[in-house]
């Protein structure tokens, strides 16, 4: 075995498609580097036991000198900041964005129609969700562009085991410290104010008199541009690519739109947007005849647990018919994704409104390539043939 246990998945073949090597590195059981510095679980069991155990850290190793986001700290720094940012996400808030997804999405498909053509990524799968989340957050609608690329700058530096190279992580260093400068100015702008905007939400967030600091602000941002954006995009492509590879399901989702939730949760099981999730070991731990020394850090394939075959039927199989749709796509334990509510609404409705209004389309698979990211899985470009598309 090779120092990092994953290292055949960094590979080009690899990008179509990895489930063959997570199924053959799921199959070889809990993975461990000859230093006992890094190792890897792939079953959906010890995935689960891992998310759960509270002795497996989330800190990122150093540790920054920077405040960060709830999503890499462990209680109870990460209890206090979640609950906080929760009072805003809630499902009352997330479900009335539903009218403005739908117009987004008709609107897209509009102008798809007039040109002729839909590009899928770049012309509803990556817009939509930025929209959103910065409409929502009470940013300037011309200053959306300018979130999007800090956001996918920003990206390119999260694959697992310090895969990203140094110009990489120089720029992604850069778009953040632009990023926070960005919020930090319309921090300023709107504290003390009444605005009913998710920003001015969050500032004014508080439980037993304790409220986000300035710097915990700040990450939370950040975490909620990169995080709802860039997830929420690749799961709309991987959707319904997945659609399109396999017609008979989505004629089952246009003739009953109901199905467009279960959609959702399949594209989550079989293709999911965020491939692994890391804990460090605080102390030593056994995952079946393996021992992970403390200080290990453990890679959790979720994307290898989503399709093992002790969980599920015919794992590799995407179907709509599947009634137990059981995945870790959005973590698991005290990590559970706080805008996975959001992500799943904006992809419910893309699926149905697709599935409605779009004629016999067609997967240009010349136009298929994926993103750069092992750990972010998504098209980068996909384009859509069809024969016409509805204005129903």
């Amino acid at each position: 075995m090779t120092t990092n246990p994953l290292a055949a998945l960094f590979t080009p073949a690899a990008r179509a498609d990895p489930y063959p090597l997570y199924h053959a590195l799921r199959t070889q059981g809990p993975l461990l580097s000859p230093d006992g510095a890094m190792g890897a679980v792939g079953t959906h069991r010890d995935c689960l036991r891992v998310l759960h155990d509270p002795a497996m850290s989330n800190r990122p190793t150093p540790e920054p000198a920077e405040p960060q986001s709830f999503l890499f700290l462990d209680p109870p720094d990460h209890t206090r900041l979640r609950g906080l940012v929760a009072k805003a996400f809630t499902p009352r808030a997330v479900a009335g964005l539903a009218a403005r997804i739908t117009e987004l999405v008709d609107a897209a498909l509009d102008a798809a129609a007039e040109r002729g053509s839909l590009e899928l990524v770049e012309d509803l799968a990556a817009p939509l969700p930025i929209v959103i989340i910065s409409e929502w957050l009470g940013v300037p609608a011309e200053d959306g562009p300018l979130l999007r690329r800090w956001s996918e700058v920003i990206t390119r530096s999260l694959d697992p085991i310090g895969a990203a190279d140094e110009e990489t992580a120089v720029a992604s260093a850069a778009a953040g410290a632009e990023m926070t400068a960005y919020f930090g100015e319309l921090i300023a702008h709107r504290a003390g104010g009444a605005g009913t905007d998710l920003l001015s939400q969050l500032i004014r967030a508080e439980e037993d008199g304790d409220k986000l600091n300035l710097g915990e602000l700040l990450a939370t941002l950040g975490l909620l541009l990169v995080a709802g954006h860039e997830t929420t995009t690749s799961l709309i492509a991987n959707g319904v690519l997945a659609l399109l590879r396999h017609p008979a399901e989505l004629d089952l989702l246009r003739a009953d739109p109901g199905l467009a939730e279960r959609a959702v949760e399949e594209t989550l099981r079989h293709d999911a947007p965020v491939q692994f999730t890391h804990r460090l070991t605080t102390r030593d731990t056994t995952i079946g005849d393996t021992v992970f020394p403390r200080g290990c850090l453990i890679a959790l394939m979720l994307a290898a647990a989503n399709r093992d075959p002790a969980l599920h039927a015919d794992p590799d199989l995407f179907s709509l018919r599947r009634k137990d749709h059981t995945h870790l796509a959005f973590s698991a334990g005290p990590h559970y994704c706080v805008g996975a509510g959001l992500a799943r609404l904006e992809t419910a409705i893309v699926f149905r409104r697709f599935a409605a209004r779009v004629r016999q389309p067609e997967l240009d698979p010349g136009s298929l390539t994926y993103r750069p990211h092992v750990n972010l899985r998504g098209p980068a470009r996909l384009s859509v043939g069809f024969a016409a598309i509805s204005r129903d």
